[in-house]
């Protein structure tokens, strides 16, 4: 824990006061005043990625670490027995056996060193909540803390900061190995105070509403960076 809390130290990481902009979908806007970009790692490009560095942004790229997408350029090299049921909602998505290790370690791995070597500054890893859902596999609670604490030892090692995305009720237990939190409406389903363990350690913790009511004074005197989106996460 001391090594992995070093790496850490070392690494840039969102402030809890900065500015962020998430889109996933659409032509990158580089005109949004953010400080810190979320995009996507196989859209946005090298130069993307540079460009929005000479506007004064950070950038983090999103990547799904727990279901395969189809379309994606590496999306062939899972093998199919870690290939589960569909992610609800999401047609062409799947869940992932999070507990073979040894089959997607080296793919995701891999997806890693591509969002460093193209300069991003750190990584939203989604879809890290396997064992609360219907993945076709028997995951437990376990399972899922060993793949999250892999994930984020793998992005520290790439000079990576890491969100923990959507797995609250693991954030007490996850909090000292991820460098931020990321809560998609935790305010509709009453459980942002799940947060807490990111924003009594000093760190940022970013929630996004897709519509209802506005939220932004509660999560200010929470000591969150709040904004609402389209469920499209387009530049909107």
């Amino acid at each position: 824990m001391i090594a992995v809390l070093a790496a850490m130290l070392a690494l840039w990481a969102p402030s809890p006061t900065a500015s962020w902009q998430w889109q996933l979908s659409g032509r990158l806007d580089p005109t949004v005043d953010a400080a810190i970009y979320d995009v996507d790692l196989f859209e946005t490009s090298a130069r993307g990625v540079a460009g929005l560095h000479a506007r004064g942004r950070r950038v983090v790229c999103y990547v799904s670490a727990g279901t395969v997408e189809r379309g994606r350029p590496d999306s062939r090299r899972f093998p199919r027995r870690v290939i589960g049921r569909r992610l609800a909602g999401w047609p062409g998505e799947r869940w992932l056996d999070v507990r073979r290790l040894d089959l997607l370690g080296p793919i995701i791995k891999r997806r890693l060193d591509l969002c460093a070597r193209k300069g991003f500054d750190g990584v939203e890893a989604d879809n890290v909540d396997g064992y609360a859902n219907r993945t076709g596999f028997p995951l437990r609670a376990r399972h899922q803390l060993r793949f999250n604490r892999f994930l984020a030892r793998a992005a520290h090692a790439r000079g990576l900061s890491i969100a923990l995305k959507n797995d609250l009720d693991q954030a007490a237990a996850l909090e000292p190995w991820f460098d931020w939190a990321l809560s998609e409406e935790c305010f509709r389903y009453r459980e942002c105070d799940r947060l807490r363990p990111f924003v009594a350690a000093g760190k940022a913790a970013w929630v996004v509403e897709y519509g209802g009511r506005d939220v932004c004074p509660a999560a200010r005197a929470a000591g969150f960076m709040a904004m609402r989106k389209r469920l499209a996460l387009d530049a909107w």
